[in-house]
């Protein structure tokens, strides 16, 4: 009889241990990109094909025990889940039951295009790029945060925001409403009143600065030629809204016959500013224009060093002496370029 006591008490010893094993021991493995995303919808089925599929866990027997008592196949939350390695079944168990999801790091730099901010969400989000540019595509979408197809680019601010994987595109955006409003308000509005803009405007220019040089010693003078060519009454011609109103930021070199493309974005063709932005400007840009000097420089050209800064000038002769030494210097290049690759 004590025997037959021993042999229960260590049976019942066992399933315990295998049991708790199971259940609290670090059973639980972690996917190769480390997160385990849990789409809008899914169904209890689908959780479990899921996190088998992934190798977090290699069996649901008990998995089905636990969300069973605490009832989670009626409330599952999406999102994204940061699994950690040789965790328990336990903490995923109560992770995913409470909803306790990683966040989003979404950094945005330089964008040009919708199309681009469309598919950098889907690479970030549950949205796909279909939904995404549909959205930023509507006009009745965007009348909500004060833009328009043209002008919704510039509610960007590039920075690293923070969201839940399963954010909506109306999220999205009023974040980076709220963000944009923060960044405005101040002191960069009155800089802005000063120069006579408002603050698309400066994010235009910024913009267009953005993609003409990498020297930021250069942007302040070249927002002054920008904002002196438009207090003249004077077009742009600025070489980088060439490029995005063709769609073709390839091009190494401008010439006459891309001048003549018929755009709003091309400054050659229109008189002031682009309806939108050609691209995110750093916030260091959009400063720079805001903090442009006052100069009566009307005219720029790389110069033939090709240090990547600009001689300035206030007249068309001058002008014209500093695009020709820029213009031989290039071709000279651009001929030894060639040769070598024969």
């Amino acid at each position: 009889m004590k025997n037959k006591i021993k042999y229960i008490a260590f049976f019942i010893l066992i399933v315990g241990i295998f049991f708790s094993w199971n259940i609290f021991g670090p059973t639980i493995s972690a996917p190769k990109e480390k997160y385990f995303l849990l789409k809008t919808e899914s169904n209890f089925s689908e959780v479990k094909e899921s996190l088998i599929e992934k190798g977090i866990i290699k069996s649901t027997i008990f998995f089905d025990l636990l969300t069973t008592l605490i009832k989670y196949p009626e409330h599952i939350k999406p999102g994204r889940y940061e699994i950690a390695d040789n965790s328990s079944l336990f903490k995923l168990v109560r992770m995913l039951n409470a909803g306790q999801q990683s966040p989003v790091r979404f950094v945005i730099t330089k964008l040009r295009t919708k199309e681009d901010f469309a598919s950098k969400i889907a690479s970030n989000f549950e949205i796909d790029s279909l939904t995404a540019i549909q959205f930023l595509l509507s006009n009745d979408s965007l009348a909500n945060y004060q833009l328009d197809t043209n002008t919704v680019m510039s509610i960007i601010i590039p920075n690293s925001y923070f969201f839940w994987w399963n954010s909506s595109m109306q999220k999205i955006m009023s974040r980076l409403k709220t963000q944009h409003d923060y960044f405005w308000e101040g002191r960069r509005m009155e800089s802005a009143k000063k120069l006579g803009l408002n603050e698309l405007q400066v994010y235009i220019i910024g913009s267009i600065i953005e993609e003409e040089t990498n020297a930021e010693s250069d942007k302040g003078k070249i927002a002054s030629v920008y904002i002196n060519r438009l207090n003249k009454g004077m077009k742009l011609e600025a070489d980088p809204t060439v490029k995005y109103a063709m769609r073709n930021f390839s091009l190494t070199r401008i010439m006459h016959e891309h001048l003549k493309y018929l755009s709003p974005y091309n400054t050659y063709q229109i008189t002031g500013l682009p309806p939108g932005p050609i691209c995110t400007p750093s916030i260091s840009t959009i400063d720079a224009v805001l903090e442009s000097p006052k100069t009566d420089y009307i005219f720029f050209v790389a110069k033939p060093d090709f240090s990547g800064y600009s001689n300035f000038s206030n007249n068309y002769s001058k002008h014209l002496e500093n695009a020709k030494l820029y213009q031989k210097a290039l071709d000279t290049y651009l001929s030894k370029t060639e040769n070598s690759n024969r």
